[in-house]
């Protein structure tokens, strides 16, 4: 039963502390639209997700004014479009992509994700022809976004995916140059990614899920770092147990929200995402929250160790709040969406290679991170290769969302808006990666993925 207390204290929450739902994401599968026509599909594509997730956004907003909530996103995530697209008669995928940009167009929603190939252990017909589809899909339209998985645990890396999202984002980025290579900030890539993820830009419906569903990410980085203020100077047993209470709390709004949606739109309940996700807004975010346990900026030493607290704790808080967690479920640590890492990379104390260290234990990895425009497409691939070694080595999800800002060097900001927020161009490490990304091939899975 919930009591008065808790829902007195919720409601401080959300009215004092940026607490919300940042997203309500539909999960629609595609694989019934399947042909071998082009347009045909892309019709069949536009029809359903129409179709499905109609009322999506009336009912996220009639659940947000009825309970008080705020859900800052109401958005549909899809069948990987490699798939569902291979028996085309068509080279190009950019037409599927028009097609879920109308269809998210139409029923109001501000991002759809699935525009994905699963490439880990190789390449099929049509996750190529998507990848290359990449730039200029993303380019040419403005909701739609794209992942592509080039390791797991249990395959390895595949380098020669690696090596073509680092040329794939160089071109993204070139055919959206005056926009700073906004199409970059659309496009994750993934080791180990995870078929029930409902944020954005990594969003995908995995081959597992069902024919619809709904998943809800929570968030409410204030809400932590308020909580913690109260234990100022305690030990850090009792720095974790204020987490894992405060997380508590969190998850059982989402779980309200989550299966309230279901009820309302007859879709099953997927999962309740636990990731703290920042926001560009002053104290919603993650960096202040790491700060709070008393670092005196975010990348100090002791960076790493208080991050793998808070994930930890989060983690422990949100289970007991719900049967059913998935997704990402952890700590963000977006550059550009938080303004405690901007103010970090501005005054020089967080770099690449530490924000490369905090992946190692948050729950996804370099993420909205702007680098100089003239950095190499062997360069990219190499950050991508490193993030997916800790990813594959560690048995988690890690992910590079990486814009080299067009005709932009260390020092100048990108300003991509909204919840995307504002990226410094951040330096990076010098020397070369070229001899080393086309060598291609696969890195072996390590030993303890043989687990069978």
């Amino acid at each position: 039963m919930i009591n008065i207390n808790e829902i007195l204290e919720t409601n401080d929450m959300i009215d004092n502390r940026h607490l919300d739902i940042r997203t309500i994401t539909m999960g629609i599968s595609l694989r019934d639209c399947a042909g071998s026509d082009a347009k045909v599909v892309a019709d069949k594509i536009y029809d359903k997700v129409t179709k499905t997730a109609a009322n999506l956004v009336k009912t996220g907003g009639d659940i947000e004014r009825e309970f008080g909530i705020p859900i800052v996103n109401k958005r549909v995530s899809v069948t990987p479009i490699a798939m569902v697209a291979e028996s085309c008669d068509t080279e190009d995928y950019t037409i599927f992509a028009h097609a879920l940009d109308r269809a998210a167009k139409e029923i109001g929603v501000n991002f759809i994700g699935g525009f994905t190939a699963l490439v880990h252990k190789g390449f099929t017909v049509g996750d190529t022809r998507l990848i290359r589809s990449i730039p200029r899909a993303l380019a040419e339209t403005e909701r739609v976004c794209a992942s592509v998985n080039v390791a797991t645990t249990r395959a390895g890396i595949n380098m020669d995916a690696v090596r073509m999202m680092g040329e794939v984002i160089k071109e993204a980025a070139d055919l959206t140059s005056a926009t700073g290579g906004f199409a970059c900030a659309k496009l994750v890539v993934f080791a180990n990614a995870v078929e029930d993820n409902p944020f954005m830009a990594g969003a995908f419906h995995g081959v597992g899920e069902p024919e619809c569903v709904i998943n809800v990410g929570v968030s409410g980085p204030g809400v932590v770092k308020v909580a913690l203020e109260a234990a100022k100077g305690q030990p850090f047993d009792v720095v974790a147990d204020t987490i894992k209470k405060t997380a508590f709390r969190v998850t059982r709004m989402g779980q309200l929200v989550a299966r309230e949606a279901s009820l309302r739109l007859g879709v099953p309940f997927g999962i309740v995402d636990l990731s703290l996700a920042p926001t560009p807004a002053e104290g919603d975010s993650v960096a202040e929250i790491l700060e709070e346990m008393g670092l005196t900026s975010v990348g100090a030493h002791g960076t790493t160790a208080a991050l793998a607290l808070l994930n930890d704790a989060v983690k422990k808080g949100g289970v007991m709040a719900s049967s059913h967690v998935g997704g990402l479920s952890g700590a963000f640590i977006p550059v550009s969406e938080d303004a405690g890492m901007i103010r970090a990379v501005q005054s020089g104390i967080l770099t690449i290679e530490k924000l490369e260290a905090m992946t190692c234990v948050c729950s996804v990895g370099l993420d909205m991170i702007a680098v100089p425009g003239d950095t190499s497409a062997a360069t990219i691939s190499a950050i991508i290769a490193d993030e997916a070694a800790i990813g594959v080595v560690n048995n988690k999800t890690t992910a590079v969302r990486i814009i080299p800002a067009p005709n932009m060097g260390v020092g100048d900001v990108v300003d991509f808006g909204g919840l995307l927020g504002t990226a410094p161009v951040m330096p990076v490490s010098g020397g070369f990666s070229d001899e080393f990304i086309a060598r291609g091939g696969r890195i072996p899975a390590p030993l303890h993925s043989l687990r069978n």
